[in-house]
């Protein structure tokens, strides 16, 4: 953890997950009871948040909820989390995003069926977020189009922010938002989807369409890559709890921990081993609830540099 409280704004979805786990992942027209359920507040931006507030940093949340009683439930969440939702847009005619989700005991893994009726933030939301000093600003790669004016304002009224993209899937336009951000999170998802299977050639070849300074590319159980501009591509392994519980959300304390490092001045080799570590751990656990406390205990964070 960084020694001064660093304020984060993360611009992206809040979501409310309900999990059931399984013994093992069910084969199609089966029926299956589950050992366990949970419901949860989820989604990528207010996962990443959760964890970022752990590690002691003043967290904003922008994005839209329902006017219902679940996001009546997942605002109180974040706000009980000490997560500032003022900039959260409420759409009366729209539902909170929702995630069923199979959790497997067998191996961990986990299955997604997200169902959505709710309009993304718009540019003009964004535009109405106070400048409020941020030290950095990170975004889910979702609507290119808004996203993309959001750069742009961002760029304008935080001239001195740091900014983040996650490019986790393969949206229409995603790429038009490559130019404008200091540091790009691609999903091996993505780069999959490009017809890579080489994360470092899939690095190399992006810097003809990118003016970011930093690439950051996670390759699930292998570990993750990451190149500078005008660096060499760099790899650390990942960190693999001795028993893997939950991989849900995983990517999410990945970013938290890359922005993070940044924001502490971690070079590529250390930065990649500090997301490593921390996502690595979060797989040996369920939710996210407590995860700092029990990585420092388990000594997975190590002293930042001041």
């Amino acid at each position: 953890m960084t020694e001064r409280r660093r304020r984060i704004l993360v611009v992206g979805v809040a979501a409310l997950d309900i999990i059931n786990e399984v013994a093992a992942y069910p084969a199609e027209d089966a029926e299956l009871r589950a050992l366990d359920r949970r419901i949860v507040r989820g989604g990528n931006a207010a996962n990443t948040l959760a964890v970022l507030s752990q590690l002691g940093h003043a967290c904003a949340w922008a994005g839209t909820l329902g006017k219902d009683a679940e996001g009546t439930w997942v605002l109180k969440d974040l706000e009980r989390r000490g997560i500032d939702t003022g900039s959260c847009v409420f759409h009366p005619h729209g539902s909170t995003p929702t995630s069923y989700v199979v959790l497997s005991r067998a191996n961990g893994s986990r299955t997604i069926i997200h169902y959505r009726d709710l309009p993304e933030l718009s540019a003009s939301d964004f535009a109405r977020i106070r400048p409020a000093g941020y030290d950095w600003v990170h975004f889910e790669g979702r609507d290119p189009k808004e996203i993309a004016a959001m750069l742009r304002d961002c760029a304008r009224r935080f001239p001195e922010t740091g900014v983040s993209l996650e490019v986790e899937k393969p949206r229409p336009g995603i790429e038009t938002l490559f130019t404008g951000p200091d540091v790009l999170i691609f999903s091996r998802h993505y780069a999959r989807s490009r017809g890579y299977a080489d994360p470092r050639r899939f690095l190399c070849d992006q810097w003809g369409h990118t003016d970011a300074r930093l690439l950051i590319l996670p390759w699930g159980e292998t570990g993750a890559y990451a190149q500078p501009r005008d660096g060499e591509v760099c790899f650390a392994p990942a960190h693999r709890p001795p028993l893997v519980r939950d991989t849900l959300g995983a990517g999410d304390v990945f970013n938290a921990a890359v922005i993070d490092g940044l924001l502490a001045g971690l070079a590529p080799p250390a930065l990649l081993d500090h997301c490593n570590a921390l996502a690595g751990h979060k797989c040996g656990l369920l939710g996210l609830d407590d995860l700092i406390a029990s990585a420092r205990a388990a000594g997975v964070l190590r002293p930042m540099p001041v």
